[in-house]
């Protein structure tokens, strides 16, 4: 299950970094607005996907 919600937390933000960058912060004339919010997306999709992948290991063996 966890698996699961983790995966579509990942594809919700790689949505998310289309959205927001350029609907929501395309007034924005500044580079830093769209910067920090990829940096951060990156961030969350690494923890997602270590959640994801977490039990391959565990089922191998």
């Amino acid at each position: 299950m966890a698996r699961k919600l983790s995966l579509a937390c990942v594809w919700i933000l790689a949505i998310l970094c289309y959205v927001i960058p350029y609907w929501v912060l395309d007034d924005t004339n500044a580079w830093y607005g769209s910067f920090l919010f990829w940096t951060l997306t990156g961030v969350l999709v690494i923890v997602f996907n270590l959640i994801a992948t977490r039990g391959f290991t565990e089922q191998d063996q």
